[in-house]
């Protein structure tokens, strides 16, 4: 019977040649695609997007923004259009339920159609599939029923953890909005933070209420009463969060 030959020690060349491949190999934080002729390139993941509760500006302007979509005021839409508001709608697809075509004559008329969840869940805890469920899952929904792809995400409850970052740069987000400022059911300003008034760059989260005491036009006539006697305005949103580039929505 034939014994079988101990390998001996590697030529010093060879083993040097090694050691240097494997110190130049990718630590594993991107993904590996491959190119033709079968070379493979680690691809860096998209970089986390920005947090914003605030918008540091000059300009006199405060930005109106909305959630869920469960109210569907059709005098709303009136008083977007008579003011040319340019408001942004975080729309969550469980809650519009059969609205979307209120949101259509909304966006005709100057609203911007965000991000907020396919259902509205907390966020926090959950593994990272579950989170681009949600973010890329309402992505595809407001791309197939208005073709926007929205660059703006707002996690529910203000609640996100690093994976909820990972998982909305992976879906094209190119900013987590928040808030400071929020206008209650009954037409009153309450602050998270700073002062107990509106200041310029301020973002107003409008939540929707069940059955609130005012409607959704009365609360934002109110408050747009409220910024004339402070001599602010309402601004775009879109103009000054989220305009850098951002890779496509999966």
């Amino acid at each position: 019977m034939r014994r079988r030959r101990t390998p001996g020690p590697l030529p010093a060349a060879l083993a040097l040649l090694l050691a240097a491949t494997a110190c130049a190999a990718p630590s594993g934080a991107g993904h590996v695609s491959s190119r033709a002729g079968g070379t493979a390139t680690a691809v860096a993941p998209a970089p986390p997007p920005p947090v914003v509760g605030h918008v540091a500006t000059d300009d006199p302007v405060v930005f109106l923004t909305y959630d869920d979509g469960a109210e569907r005021d059709p005098r709303f839409i009136d008083l977007v259009r008579e003011r040319r508001l340019p408001v942004s709608m975080f729309l969550t697809d469980s809650v519009m339920g059969p609205g979307y075509g209120h949101f259509a004559r909304l966006r005709a008329v100057g609203a911007n159609l965000q991000n907020h969840t396919l259902d509205h869940p907390a966020l926090p805890g959950l593994p990272l599939a579950a989170q681009r469920a949600q973010i890329c899952g309402q992505q595809r929904k407001l791309a197939a029923r208005f073709g926007v792809r929205p660059r703006l995400f707002r996690p529910p409850y203000g609640r996100y953890d690093t994976t909820t970052l990972r998982a909305a740069a992976e879906c094209g987000i190119a900013a987590v909005v928040l808030w400071r400022v929020t206008l209650e059911p009954d037409g009153h300003l309450t602050y998270a933070h700073g002062p107990h008034h509106l200041r310029p760059g301020d973002i107003v989260s409008v939540p929707s209420g069940e059955a609130p005491p005012l409607t959704l036009a009365e609360r934002t006539t109110r408050l747009l009463a409220e910024l004339d006697e402070r001599g602010l305005k309402v601004g775009r949103l879109e103009d000054h969060v989220g305009v850098t580039p951002s890779p496509s929505g999966a």
